[in-house]
């Protein structure tokens, strides 16, 4: 997106209060994540925070009860998720819903099909990448929260790593250098 002109900022600025209200108004209709973004900080005061983490709480629930046929299924099904949680943290800023929703994702996801990842093969080879590489970056975003936090993502944490390096992931979860016990 190329910069303003000068000028035109100048004539933006100088615009009577009424047609720049319009005109903002205009705008932000067209961007669905920052219309979403400004209800919650504007409207919402950010008042509803636990209740957004709860509706992609129960998305994930729901998601991951759908018993998918195969891994690649598994996979698409958390990215959907992923997507959901990428687009709670641009509205909301809330880094530590996303780790949390993210760990919760990722452990829920395999505690109902456990079955389609209990072995590396070509079939489980992408979502198994895909789990190392997001595990991978939850524990990078775990880092950079507050340490007293880290107390409480230590069980979360270590279940998925438990798993992560014993089943389908393994191959993935050492190339990465991912540990196979989190410290706090």
């Amino acid at each position: 997106m190329p910069a303003l002109d000068p000028d035109l900022k100048k004539a933006i600025v100088h615009m009577p209060g009424v047609e720049k209200d319009k005109l903002l108004l205009r705008l932000v209709a067209k961007d669905a994540v920052l219309t979403e973004k400004l209800q919650f900080e504007l409207v919402e005061h950010s008042a509803t925070l636990d209740e957004r983490r709860e509706l992609i709480r129960q998305f994930i629930d729901r998601t991951a009860n759908l018993n998918a046929d195969s891994a690649g299924w598994l996979m698409m099904d958390m990215r959907t998720v992923s997507g959901y949680i990428s687009r709670h943290l641009k509205v909301t800023k809330d880094k530590y819903g996303e780790v949390e929703l993210m760990l919760y994702m990722l452990n829920t996801f395999y505690d109902h099909n456990a079955h389609l990842l209990a072995k590396y093969n070509s079939r489980t080879d992408k979502a198994a990448d895909y789990i190392a590489k997001r595990t991978d970056q939850v524990l990078k975003k775990v880092a950079k929260l507050d340490p007293d936090y880290h107390i409480e993502f230590a069980d979360d944490i270590h279940k998925l790593l438990s798993w992560v390096h014993y089943a389908a992931p393994a191959h993935y979860a050492r190339q990465l250098g991912l540990p196979k016990e989190w410290l706090v």
